[in-house]
């Protein structure tokens, strides 16, 4: 048995029964080869999207290719290659480095950019999804690469179909991305938007690269030294005509627009009202500056977090009648 403690951020000490690094595109066919994926296995990039409630009775694959390459530009756009196993936060400092606009709102995420697509990994108003051309992906049954478009990652809230038809059916070898190199910026969120106006000087991608890791900094953990997935709850989507009726007994709900229909609520906020923000069970707690964020504090074993993530979800259920699903992957 191995210890998955190094391989994923909440730093649960669970065990595999093997771990295998891949730093060449060329070893998935040798795995296929050797039959790997009709066995347990599970795939991870940094393991920042997962708590381990139990030992994994298999094969932990590890995502570590790197490279990042111009592939295509005109006067508008420039289409780079990005590997799986690269850093997120490697390659965004990357495009503020070289001027790149589209996913500088996404700075600060942890993990790697094979896991990107799969979560459709979002923050501050913006989405993966929103600067995605293509997802290169190889088929762990025939062993055949297939290119995925935009439209064929079937990108929702939290969700692709990765998550559900074709979970675990093929590993991401590489994300094509379209960024634009005309001067552009994404500040329709709020509190982003406040920052970026007491800001007294020309706005530009490394300034706003600056106010976002200070925003994210000023409420989430350092995963370095704090165990936890970061945000552990997607934003609960309801129907106004239930947001109205809640709206008129607690007055300051944030919402956000979906549709004519539909509105997306901050879980944290709900959370929060519901006392939960710095509780704490042992070394299993709620991280006391943003309700949102569940946290191991030491020795917390994925039993205990789970207990707790579940109290929460109960607890705003009877409250306000939402349910709140955890945008964390469970083992």
């Amino acid at each position: 048995m191995k210890s998955l403690k190094p391989c994923h951020t909440f730093q649960i000490d669970a065990q595999s029964e093997d771990i295998i690094e891949i730093q060449d595109n060329s070893q998935i066919e040798i795995l296929i080869k050797e039959g790997i994926f009709q066995r347990k296995f599970l795939i991870l990039g940094s393991g920042s999207n997962i708590l381990f409630t139990q030992d994994f009775p298999g094969t932990v694959i590890i995502m570590n290719t790197k490279g990042i390459h111009k592939i295509a530009e005109n006067s508008t756009y420039v289409y780079l290659k990005v590997s799986a196993g690269e850093e997120w936060d490697h390659f965004t400092q990357y495009c503020v480095d070289n001027q790149y606009y589209g996913i500088e709102n996404l700075i600060g995420i942890p993990g790697k950019v094979g896991s990107s697509p799969v979560q459709n990994i979002g923050a501050y108003g913006v989405e993966l999804k929103d600067t995605l051309f293509q997802v290169h992906a190889i088929s762990l049954e025939t062993g055949k690469k297939r290119i995925f478009t935009n439209e064929q990652c079937q990108f929702g809230y939290r969700d692709s179909i990765f998550k559900n038809e074709f979970k675990n059916r093929f590993i991401i070898t590489d994300v094509i991305f379209e960024l634009s190199k005309i001067r552009s910026f994404h500040l329709e969120y709020a509190a982003l938007n406040s920052e970026i106006q007491k800001l007294d000087q020309p706005l530009t991608l490394s300034l706003l690269q600056e106010t976002i890791l200070r925003i994210r900094n000023s409420k989430l953990p350092d995963i370095k030294e704090v165990g936890s997935a970061g945000s552990f709850f997607k934003n609960p989507i309801i129907r106004k005509s239930q947001f109205e009726t809640l709206k008129s007994e607690y007055p300051k709900l944030v919402s956000y627009p979906i549709d004519e229909e539909f509105v997306k609520l901050a879980a944290g906020q709900l959370i929060d009202i519901c006392g939960w923000k710095g509780y704490r069970e042992g070394d299993a707690g709620v991280y006391p500056l943003q309700a949102l964020v569940l946290v191991n504090y030491g020795h917390a074993t994925g039993k205990e977090i789970q207990v707790l993530f579940q109290k929460i979800q109960k607890s705003v259920f009877d409250r306000f009648g939402i349910s709140i699903e955890p945008e964390v992957n469970i083992w």
